[in-house]
């Protein structure tokens, strides 16, 4: 349970911080995702670095039980999955996020980020200190 705390802390300061990037700095955010995949070096790292952390949960928090860590292991094989697509077949990964980050998604964005940071935060941070 103390692995799924951290994690859960972890995935919160990271949601929370890129809802408020989202709110603050559409642009930016706009501008990133334009050329995310437009720098090979980015994309093999990009994937590299999430099938590490998919990896790494997986490995150390692979729980299937009926309570909400059962998130944490989700984000894992989602990490995991994510890294081995983006190594495995770049392009086809390139097309898919062209079609995917639209305007209307990246507005999206935030509000998404921010209600999976509150809720890991509240796991994390809240109930996970109790």
């Amino acid at each position: 349970m103390e692995l799924s705390i951290l994690i859960a802390k972890i995935t919160a300061v990271i949601c929370l911080s890129a809802s408020l990037g989202g709110f603050f700095s559409r642009d930016y955010y706009r501008r990133l995702a334009d050329d995310l995949y437009k720098n090979a070096a980015l994309t093999y790292m990009m994937g590299f670095m999430a099938l590490i952390v998919g990896f790494l949960i997986v490995h150390y928090h692979n729980l299937w039980g009926k309570d909400w860590t059962v998130l944490v292991t989700i984000i894992g094989w989602l990490s995991l999955i994510k890294g081995i697509f983006i190594i495995v077949l770049p392009k086809f990964i390139q097309r898919l996020s062209e079609s995917f980050l639209t305007k209307k998604i990246l507005k999206i964005y935030p509000y998404v980020t921010l209600f999976l940071g509150l809720l890991f935060g509240y796991f994390g941070f809240v109930r996970g200190s109790v």
